[in-house]
Formats: structure tokens, sequence, C-alpha cells
């Protein structure tokens, strides 16, 4: 069995034609889709906020931070629990969703087998990305980090307060 400290879990979704992953330790829910309300003067790739459970939480889009293209989801993809939604991630004590086209799951991977970025990477900048890992099933799997996804500054702007 892997030790612990050379494995690491990740949440991994679908966005647009590619597989990502979000560290697990960074992920409070998993939400379905709900009305967003949107906020005024908010940056482009803020799709607005909801309320969850008595806590208002900003989602944001990466389709449009990155240009991604959203998935075009058949039938039998949109079957089931594994369709689109909200990931809910907990950054630095503040809540964030993002928006996701489906869920696919949990897996583990040795950190070993984590490689680099290359340089130019379907739309998304190297600095966004922890890794890539390659699949044996799905190609690769790309783990975006959490931390560098929204610098300091927007996440102030877009979580303080609203008056």
């Amino acid at each position: 069995m892997a030790d612990e400290n050379t494995q690491l879990q990740l949440v991994t979704f679908q966005l647009g034609e590619e597989l990502y992953g979000v560290d697990i330790m960074d992920v409070k829910e998993i939400v379905r889709v709900q009305d967003v309300r949107p906020i005024p003067n908010a940056p482009y790739y803020v799709e607005g906020i909801i309320n969850l459970r008595g806590e208002i939480i900003p989602i944001m889009n990466l389709h449009k931070r990155f240009h991604i293209k959203q998935a075009v989801l058949t039938s039998e993809d949109s079957l089931g629990d594994d369709e689109g939604g909200f990931i809910i991630l907990d950054i630095e004590g503040n809540k964030i969703g993002i928006i996701i086209d489906r869920v696919a799951r949990v897996v583990s991977v040795d950190k070993g087998e984590i490689k680099p970025p290359p340089q130019m990477f379907s739309g998304i900048g190297t600095e966004y990305i922890q890794g890539v890992v390659r699949q044996e099933t799905s190609g690769y799997l790309i783990i975006l980090d959490t931390r560098k996804l929204f610098n300091p500054k927007e996440l102030q702007k877009i979580l303080e307060p609203r008056r």
C-alpha cells in the first residue's frame, strides 16, 4: 500500500473537453446547479452569488476566465448524479464556487507521476496548473492550483461585503 505522503487525492471534473482535478483538501462540497444572482460591476468571469444554507458564496466561471468552450454533454452524460454543478472550494478560509460541466470522481495519484505542465496548455496559463498526470483511460488529468486561480486582490474585491 502506498504511503499517504506520496499520494494526492483529487476531485476530478470536466471543463470543456478536458479533465481537471483539485486537491480534495480544498473542496468543501459539490452542489447541483442553483440560481445565481449577478453582482453588479463584478469581473467578467464572476457569474454572481448563491445562497447556500444561509452562506453567500461567489460563483466563478472558469470557462469565461480561461476561454474554454462548455462541454457538449449527450443525454447519457447528463443522466444520474454526474451532471454539472458547482464545486465549493475553501481558499484560505474563503468559500468560492466554480462552475463545472460534469463531476467525474475522486482519484488518488502518486505524487511522483505528476509532471510539470507544458508551456502552452489548452488556454489555461501554466501558472494556474500544479501539474499534469497521464491517465490510462482519459488522456491527461490537469491538476489546478486553487491558491493561484484567484489572486489575493481579486479575492478581496469579490469577497468584500456588499453594501
